[in-house]
């Protein structure tokens, strides 16, 4: 599927179970890159400077997927992490979870179960959104052209449109932004329109967010 939408987190989500003495706190967050979780990793470590471990793992839509086991045996805490992001099916996410020993060892078992539980908690208690890849163009157009310009804008899925002169002021400039998905379609729509007349520009590449659809 051509630039498909994706699923992410609105907002944080926390939680906090104990198991056998142990106490162990997720928050589950938002990050459009690795600085970002990082930055939120860093966070936690310093809020929770006297904990036993800060584990984390992220999953990123670029594809960047990191766990850190953060001390404990290896893959007891960040794989399970990212095993319940991957089951949430989220992306441009990071859970952060700390643990207090309780003085009980818990095993492998007993921290990958513990790990993940905390996890897909603090997952679904945060809000979700949608994510949409999106464009923004440029159009400049002789004024004859405008009404068929116009309507070929005119479509519930073509937003933010903002409109202006070009330098000089001999042609109109329109702005607009719609679903990266729509690009190819609305260039041929304008090219048939205008005789090939009217070519748009990228301005940038970006994100729109939706409310989440599940």
């Amino acid at each position: 599927m051509e630039n498909p939408t994706f699923q992410t987190l609105a907002g944080p989500g926390t939680a906090e179970i104990r198991v056998r003495g142990s106490t162990f706190r997720a928050l589950a967050a938002p990050v459009c890159n690795e600085a970002d979780a990082r930055d939120v990793l860093a966070e936690r470590q310093r809020l929770f400077f006297d904990a036993t471990h800060n584990c984390s793992a992220w999953s990123l839509r670029d594809g960047t997927r990191r766990g850190n086991d953060a001390g404990e045996p290896s893959g007891s805490a960040g794989a399970p992490i990212l095993a319940a992001i991957d089951g949430a099916e989220l992306v441009d996410c990071i859970v952060v979870v700390t643990r207090y020993f309780g003085g009980t060892k818990l095993g492998v078992g007993g921290l990958v179960r513990a790990y993940a539980k905390v996890a897909a908690i603090a997952l679904a208690e945060a809000p979700r959104r949608r994510g949409i890849p999106a464009v923004r163009l440029c159009v400049r157009y002789p004024y004859g052209h405008t009404a068929p310009v116009m309507r070929v804008l005119e479509q519930p899925d073509i937003y933010d449109i903002a409109h202006g002169f070009a330098p000089g002021g001999d042609a109109g400039e329109v702005t607009f932004s719609l679903p990266r998905a729509m690009e190819s379609r609305v260039r041929e729509a304008l090219r048939d329109a205008t005789a090939g007349d009217v070519i748009p520009e990228v301005v940038e590449e970006h994100i729109v967010y939706r409310d989440a659809t599940v």
